[in-house]
């Protein structure tokens, strides 16, 4: 049999070369699975997503989700995109060897752990404190170009991260301080502040309601002494405090001391972003 792609839709473009497709796999025109594509804002002649793939359980393991991610790929080059993104999860295994034999590397992941009932408590010597506006204001700056570099390792182009950083920060603290759920801490030794961390109540995936950690940082000049753990640790205290039962994040896949860190304290991957040039 030979496996197409068959569009199922028109194309939706929208403003900054935004775009999307769904297609229909087809062997010999039967459709048999589907596939979503698109250009994400920002990302024309850059990056593609494949935003899903599925095929039909009673056809799967005959080689047609390796043919219809190609195909999905080859429409994506042809938008002049020359990297696409994806997402699979921790759990989907046929996903993830699918993925790994078409080339695609990961460049980070989604976590997620169980809390105790109990609130953990700061190691002696260190406090946690609520953010003043002052201490906002020129938090919010680095922490809006440190997101940026984040998504340009996620595969969005340079020139689109930062106002997508902009627009993120925008949505999920529209009230600055006081947006509703957004807890912004600074943690304290000897009445110096060492980090922050930000969390706030997150649709993480659909359906997952969870205390989320957007932000977390020790500075530069204090790394290396444990504060990152307990930084985390306050983040745990504040999702409690907020109702929650689980704490979600998001790492860089590079930041390998980060990554040591969360597993260590219990975090699980849920998903891992993946990416590949075309």
């Amino acid at each position: 049999m030979t496996t197409t792609l068959r569009p199922s839709g028109p194309i939706h473009e929208g403003a900054d070369g935004a775009r999307d497709r769904a297609y229909d796999v087809c062997d010999n025109g039967r459709p048999v699975g589907a596939v979503e594509i698109a250009v994400e804002p920002g990302s024309a002649g850059g990056a593609g997503v494949l935003r899903s793939l599925r095929i039909d359980e009673p056809v799967r393991r005959r080689g047609r989700g390796t043919i219809a991610a190609l195909a999905a790929e080859e429409v994506l080059r042809g938008w002049g995109c020359v990297q696409v993104r994806t997402d699979v999860g921790a759990a989907d295994v046929p996903a993830r060897r699918l993925t790994a034999a078409l080339g695609y590397t990961e460049r980070g992941r989604n976590m997620i752990k169980s809390l105790p009932p109990v609130p953990p408590a700061l190691p002696d010597g260190l406090t946690a404190r609520p953010m003043s506006p002052d201490e906002f204001a020129r938090w919010e700056g680095s922490a809006i170009a440190g997101y940026a570099e984040s998504l340009v390792t996620r595969g969005i182009p340079a020139e689109a991260a930062l106002p997508a950083a902009r627009a993120s920060h925008a949505g999920h603290l529209p009230d600055g301080l006081a947006t509703e759920g957004a807890h912004l801490h600074l943690l304290i030794h000897e009445s110096g502040t060492v980090g922050h961390v930000w969390v706030a109540r997150f649709e993480m995936h659909p359906g997952v309601l969870v205390g989320y950690v957007f932000d977390v940082e020790v500075h530069e000049e204090f790394r290396g002494r444990g504060y990152g753990r307990a930084l985390m640790t306050e983040a745990e205290r504040i999702a409690l405090a907020a109702g929650h039962d689980r704490l979600g994040l998001h790492v860089v896949t590079a930041n390998i001391p980060a990554v040591r860190l969360y597993e260590s304290l219990g975090y699980e991957p849920t998903r891992y972003n993946l990416a590949k040039q075309l």
